[in-house]
């Protein structure tokens, strides 16, 4: 007897993946395995779910159909199980991530380590990269996103805020006075993020007024971790995300300059492709990050006011 569940899941990735080859590389399975399925499926079916040529598949009509209704069994499917045996024990199979790349080795282990211990039927391939990748001809089940999200093919659920701010070592001040106001940023040594969109660095006073500078950067770099580093060994003054920083606060190595102004800030985000279906595992991991990090004051925050209250 055929293995109908195998063949949709496969129909719905080659799909997916735009060619049997890719489908096959996420599988983790040949291209004849891939094309075998998917000429049984339709075989049994008696209908072709798919034009092929050469260079290109395309779904035809009926396999248009075929694809909406197949993603909502597997979903009920997954649903059944779980409901019938206990999610924990379906909870299975391979999660493929794409992080931004101090974020994910700063933030993203410890939470991995903490949902495989939960789930360890679940293997995890994750993609550590600052550019935006394709998810959906990449075959990634769901990345994470810091920025102003404009894709609409992308679900999304908010994990957490992100703020900027800037710091220093106390060092770099020993014979310059701490600036006053973000002006006085200009006469500084600045270390810029080389990644960001828009090189200003953009704050609102504490009336509420909106502003920008734009300083002369003295080093560009396009990782967070290695400006932090720099900043802490006296090279100069970064803006950027306290979930890079904190540490540095907390133990004294950086201070934190222009308290009173608020400067950028995002919203961090797990994000999936709308058209394809979500498999238990990758629901259940993205619940799991929405539960781990605190929305409205992640740890890292948490961690900066219990040492800045104790060092007052």
């Amino acid at each position: 007897m055929p293995d109908k569940l195998q063949e949709m899941e496969t129909f719905v990735r080659v799909v997916e993946a735009g060619s049997i080859s890719a489908a096959a590389e996420q599988l983790a399975v040949a291209k004849s395995v891939v094309s075998k399925r998917l000429s049984d499926l339709e075989s049994r079916l008696g209908v072709q779910l798919l034009a092929r040529t050469t260079r290109s598949l395309s779904l035809t009509d009926s396999g248009r159909s075929f694809l909406e209704q197949t993603k909502e069994i597997l979903t009920a499917v997954d649903v059944a199980e779980s409901s019938a045996t206990g999610s924990r024990s379906q909870v299975q199979g391979r999660l493929r991530i794409a992080s931004p790349l101090t974020f994910g080795l700063m933030h993203l282990n410890p939470a991995i380590r903490e949902f495989i211990k939960r789930y360890p039927s679940v293997t995890v391939d994750i993609d550590f990269s600052d550019s935006q990748i394709d998810l959906v001809h990449g075959g990634y089940d769901l990345a994470l996103r810091i920025a102003d999200l404009g894709d609409s093919r992308l679900a999304a659920r908010p994990l957490t805020r992100i703020r900027h701010a800037v710091v220093a070592s106390p060092d770099y001040f020993k014979d310059r006075p701490l600036p006053k106001t973000p002006q006085d940023l200009l006469e500084l040594d600045c270390l810029r993020y080389s990644g960001a969109s828009d090189s200003r660095w953009l704050y609102t006073d504490p009336d509420g007024k909106k502003g920008a500078v734009d300083p002369t950067a003295l080093i560009n770099a396009n990782n967070g971790a290695f400006l932090r580093d720099m900043a802490i060994a006296g090279s100069g003054v970064i803006n950027q995300p306290t979930f890079i920083s904190y540490q540095g606060i907390c133990s004294g190595e950086l201070i934190m300059l222009l308290e009173d102004y608020r400067w950028r800030e995002f919203t961090a985000y797990v994000v999936y492709p709308k058209t394809r279906y979500v498999p238990l595992r990758v629901r259940t991991f993205i619940d799991f990050l929405v539960e781990y990090f605190d929305r409205d004051e992640p740890y890292w925050e948490r961690e900066i006011a219990s040492a800045l209250k104790g060092g007052k």
